[in-house]
């Protein structure tokens, strides 16, 4: 153990603790430098004098922290006849002899510092936490008639991937929210790398017809881009019969993939940009998700968006509406 002592036999070092193995941790040594501590103090046990310090060194601790002074620390040598094969006098004497000139009793920090504000009192009332993720007030409608599985038997695996600010996340989002107002177990695990600095964020989701058993998606069935690195680093790992949806309007290269699954570019950037706003270009991703899978209805989709948006006045719901059916009528339109 971090505290075993040199040439002590332990079950981790059987043939006693060496040079090799490091100096004993000094725990209340440690905590005393750090700059949140305010009481650190180290006792014993193995008389009455030591307990009654250690008594009063815990008081002291409980007290500081109950008044919220900092934190408080204390270190206890404590024998114990069972593992160091001793009687009680025998163990108590050992913990003088061998713990002691190692590990040195008294207080090794003692601030007197003003207690921290007043926090705030944690509230469980349960309105409060539905509000806090977005659930509704009453039973959603629902729109589907049956799980999609036309794209999967009974689990359908999503990426979205894109920069940060693409709306990779929200859109993420917005899909799981409106699998389970449908019904459907669904999650929605993000990822947040270095996406501040021009990397790829991404997020996966599954959409079950009774339970996601996995929430990561490695080999996902659809894939939404919303730039050139997310679609050469995930496009490959699309399942075969697969759909990857793409911003045309910022993706060019496309990478070579299996003849089966299909790709659907569509001008997301620009759309939103024609709109007014470029940061729905996520809701018109949402729009040609829809349309190019029918992974669950039109109203399914705008519902959830609907919800999401209630507080953020008319004029911003309408350009999600709109955004979302642009993105449908792009996907619809015929390829070569």
């Amino acid at each position: 153990a971090p505290t075993t002592l040199h040439g002590t036999r332990t079950t981790t070092t059987p043939d006693g603790r060496d040079i090799m193995t490091g100096e004993p941790m000094k725990m209340a040594e440690i905590i005393a430098k750090l700059d949140g501590s305010v009481y650190v103090e180290r006792v014993a046990l193995f008389n009455n004098k030591q307990r009654f310090r250690a008594k009063k060194a815990i008081k002291k601790g409980l007290q500081i922290q109950l008044e919220g002074r900092g934190f408080s620390f204390i270190e206890v040598l404590a024998e114990c006849p069972t593992h160091l094969k001793l009687n009680t006098s025998e163990a108590e004497n050992w913990v003088k002899e061998n713990m002691v000139p190692v590990f040195h009793l008294g207080v090794l920090k003692d601030i007197d510092k003003e207690p921290w504000f007043e926090l705030e009192q944690p509230d469980f009332n349960p309105q409060n936490l539905v509000d806090a993720i977005g659930g509704l007030p009453e039973k959603a409608p629902r729109f589907c008639k049956s799980f999609p599985s036309h794209l999967a038997a009974d689990d359908i695996a999503l990426k979205f991937a894109g920069a940060g600010g693409d709306g990779a996340q929200t859109a993420a989002l917005l899909v799981t929210r409106s699998a389970i107002n449908e019904g459907f177990d669904s999650t929605h695990i993000p990822s947040y790398g270095p996406e501040s600095r021009g990397g790829t964020s991404y997020a996966d989701i599954h959409i079950a017809a009774e339970e996601v058993l996995s929430p990561a998606s490695p080999d996902p069935h659809i894939l939404v881009a919303f730039n050139a690195p997310s679609l050469a680093k995930f496009s490959p790992h699309v399942q075969k019969n697969g759909i990857v949806i793409y911003d045309s309007s910022v993706i060019s290269s496309i990478p070579k993939l299996d003849s089966s699954i299909k790709l659907i570019g569509v001008p997301m950037t620009l759309i939103a940009r024609e709109l007014g706003n470029a940061v729905v270009k996520n809701i018109v991703a949402l729009g040609a998700l829809q349309e190019a899978t029918k992974i669950l209805p039109e109203d399914s989709f705008l519902t959830a968006i609907r919800s999401a948006l209630h507080d953020k006045g008319d004029d911003i719901l309408k350009l999600n509406e709109q955004a979302f059916k642009k993105g449908k009528a792009a996907a619809a339109l015929p390829r070569s």
